[in-house]
């Protein structure tokens, strides 16, 4: 069971992180029109004053008039910070706008975050309980115990929206999915076994609670502090803590675990010894959760118990006990029922449905987003990934079954098949597409060459690349640059990635003989010329070093336009058998997916082009988990307006016709008829119209020109140029491309030397 690096970055990188540009990782946007006379009259006066009179008679109807049904407050007064400990309100405000990212990305829930800057509960819960009416629902975050305890109960009874303290109730939902399923794969029964629960804390005491109301026996569970056991009779033991305190002979972790079923930390590192889990029953289950490192590693378990289940709070281990699994679906399944709490029923729902979902087959879609690989329900996949994009189709439906059947929705959802599809719906693509491919590749370990190893950010990249655990990055550089280059961002000069450049004879010699051999007779060149371009040239030399099998893939760019960049690359190598090859986008905006093609190489293709485009970025839609839909775009829409330019596209629609392809196409069209449901009226006879994820561009002019508009106008989220239909797995940046992107573009030259085949000889 091996483990990756974990990442890394300067703290340099980390606050030019959340201060470059504009400060902060959060802004508020109108969702409505604000750009005319007409506009600002409806949105504030006079327009408002007709829903807030609405209000005043009837406050649920806030729902309906504002904001509220998907905002969530995320509060914090700063006294538990991640891992820091108590360092105050302002400086809870980064952790805290990360949360409030976190509901955005993965359940496109609105959040605020608010710091109160108090230790006094009646202050924090008055303070609360003022602002309450603006929000569907509160996350209390980083709150100390017993604090939080007294905090979240006593808003319970006062406030009418959803109250739910994550660090307490989203591990303990995760760790009883994990729970659940584990005991199903060993074959034994939650109503008898023996759970052994090392930390007492806010986390442990609610996957107690969770625990025992999901079938554990009281008497069957052990609980352990820093002093020991806590049994009946101890002294100084608090309320929350002595609620489970048992009767027993054990006063330490050693005593306790002896025969235990289960062991469950939330404790701190290398609590649990090999000799404890030796002691421990047949076929043990171990949920090592301590942060950043668990109670006891995986390895160390192996060494000792091969029957074992392990579980951890880390990603580079199977089994992760991650809240993000839970948290944001949870409060999306809440808020869409409108509904008063958050209580135990609605707990155990996504509970039951997170470890349904791990038994459940995954689907093709879902393997592809989660790098090719297809996970199976067993000992090392007892929870779903973070990046499972079922997550929020399926949790938020059974948490909204369980407020209704309980009577804390104010709002019916009358058909849940419906809830499900319009859920999908909200999802990011980009989050999914891109974990599913680093998921994949950290698995592989991929050589990448960064051929402009000296620009900063290729070197940034190429840095994130290796301490994520992506692969294994090659820099082309001159070694002092590099140094110096190092020194300026922070870094140690002494950094641990080869970094090679033409003064390697041998491998220059070699390069050389390939090229000519290739180009002697396609360009007529000399050896001497060959030599020239190897020696000189640092993309040539990089593209030589894929071709000859000393890497596996690489990423170029930044330094140089892009057509200067392809060019080199395409000096080295030609186009895939049967394939022509071309720019292709993948652009994210508001919850909707679409590739765009070409992008970046052919300025005005012909209409086999066309429809060859068409076909590749079909099989590229499938890789990414997408079901594809082709629109052929131009300025006319079905022959209205006819020009020769649009009979070209429309003859592209005429030979995938002729060649009955296995996806589905159309054209030609204008973007927005492509794009919007409203005009499937007025063409009902397209399934196209309004559903296209594929976008063919009719000429190089039009799709660049659209894309960096999106791009620089928008708030769309653009992955790409990728290049597509090389016979290498090559990528290459355009200008000013930032570290971010070039790392995305190293990992998806890494996905795709790993699941494209380019008849390597």
């Amino acid at each position: 069971m091996k483990k990756n690096k974990v990442e890394h970055y300067t703290i340099k990188e980390a606050l030019d992180f959340h201060s470059l540009g504009k400060p902060g990782k959060i802004e508020i946007t109108p969702s409505k029109p604000m750009t005319t006379k007409r506009d600002l009259a409806l949105a504030y006066s006079p327009g408002v004053a007709s829903p807030v009179l609405e209000i005043s008679k009837n406050a649920n109807l806030a729902y309906d008039y504002t904001s509220k049904g998907n905002l969530v407050a995320v509060i914090s007064n700063g006294s538990a910070i991640l891992g820091l400990g108590n360092l105050g309100a302002a400086a809870s405000k980064p952790v805290m706008e990360g949360k409030a990212v976190l509901f955005k990305r993965f359940a496109d829930i609105d959040s605020i975050d608010i710091e109160v800057d108090s230790k006094n509960n009646d202050e924090i819960i008055n303070t609360i309980k003022n602002i309450s009416s603006t929000f569907g629902g509160i996350n209390l975050e980083d709150i100390a115990a017993p604090d939080c305890f007294i905090i979240e109960q006593k808003l319970k009874k006062i406030v009418d929206v959803p109250i739910f303290h994550d660090d307490q109730h989203g591990t303990a939902i995760i760790t009883t999915a994990a729970l659940i399923n584990a005991l199903d794969i060993n074959g034994k029964s939650i109503k008898k076994v023996k759970v052994v629960v090392n930390g007492a804390g806010a986390s442990a005491l609610a996957c107690t609670e969770l625990f025992k109301k999901t079938g554990v026996k009281h008497e069957n569970l052990i609980m352990c502090d820093r002093k020991g056991v806590i049994y009946k009779g101890r002294d100084n033991v608090d309320q929350w803590k002595s609620k489970h305190a048992v009767k027993t002979k054990f006063r330490s972790l050693k005593e306790a675990i002896n025969g235990a079923d289960v062991f469950l930390g939330l404790s701190a590192k290398d609590a649990l010894t090999k000799d404890m889990v030796k002691s421990m029953a047949k076929n043990p289950i171990i949920f090592a959760c301590a942060n950043p490192d668990p109670e006891i590693t995986p390895e160390k378990v192996e060494e000792v118990r091969k029957d074992a289940i392990v579980a951890t709070g880390r990603s580079d281990y199977p089994n992760q006990v991650n809240n993000l699994i839970g948290f944001p679906y949870i409060f999306r399944g809440a808020l869409d029922v409108r509904a008063q709490t958050i209580n135990e029923e609605m707990k155990i729902a996504a509970a039951h449905a997170i470890a349904d979902l791990a038994k459940k087959r995954v689907p093709d879609e879902v393997a592809s987003v989660m790098g090719g690989v297809r996970p199976t329900y067993g000992k090392e996949y007892i929870i779903p990934s973070t990046f499972d994009p079922r997550l929020i189709s399926v949790i938020p439906v059974a948490v909204a079954k369980a407020a209704i059947k309980t009577g804390v929705a104010r709002k019916k959802i009358k058909d849940f098949d419906l809830y499900a599809e319009q859920l999908k719906n909200r999802l990011d693509p980009s989050v999914t597409v891109m974990q599913g491919i680093n998921s994949l590749i950290r698995k592989k370990q991929k050589k990448v060459v960064f051929a402009d190893g000296e620009d900063e950010n290729n070197l940034k990249a190429a840095i994130a690349f290796k301490n994520s655990g992506l692969g294994i990055p090659i820099l082309v550089a001159k070694k002092e640059l590099v140094k110096k280059k190092l020194k300026e961002i922070g870094y140690n000069e002494n950094l641990d990635i080869e970094i090679v450049n033409s003064t390697d004879a041998k491998k220059r010699d070699k390069y050389t003989k390939f090229l000519f051999k290739k180009l002697q007779r396609e360009q007529g060149l000399l050896e001497r010329d060959c030599d020239k371009l190897v020696r000189n040239d640092r993309v040539i030399w990089s593209t030589c070093m894929v071709s000859c099998g000393d890497a596996d893939a690489m990423v170029t760019g930044n330094t140089r336009r892009y057509s200067a960049s392809l060019e080199k690359v395409s000096t080295v190598v030609n186009a895939r058998p049967g394939e022509m090859v071309f720019g292709l986008n993948l652009v994210v905006n508001r919850g909707k997916t679409v590739l765009i093609a070409d992008t970046a190489v052919n300025e005005w293709p012909n209409s086999e082009q066309l429809a060859s485009i068409a076909i590749s970025s079909s099989r590229i839609a499938r890789l990414f988990g997408m079901d594809p839909k082709v629109a052929f775009l131009s300025h006319s829409t079905f022959g209205q307006p006819t020009t020769e330019r649009t009979l070209k596209v429309k003859e592209a629609v005429e030979i995938l016709d002729k060649k009955k392809v296995d996806f589905k196409y159309d054209g030609e069209m204008q973007p927005d008829v492509a794009l919007e449901e409203i005009f499937k009226e007025l063409y009902p006879f397209s399934e196209i119209v309004g559903n296209a994820n594929i976008l063919i561009m009719p000429g190089l002019h039009a799709s660049a020109i659209s894309f960096k508009l999106i791009k620089a106008m928008s708030r769309a989220k653009v992955i790409g140029p990728l290049l597509i239909g090389l016979a290498e797995p090559i990528e290459i940046a355009p200008l000013r491309t930032s570290t971010s992107e070039i790392l995305n573009l190293a990992s998806v030259a890494a996905y795709s030397s790993e699941i494209i085949d380019y008849n390597k000889k």
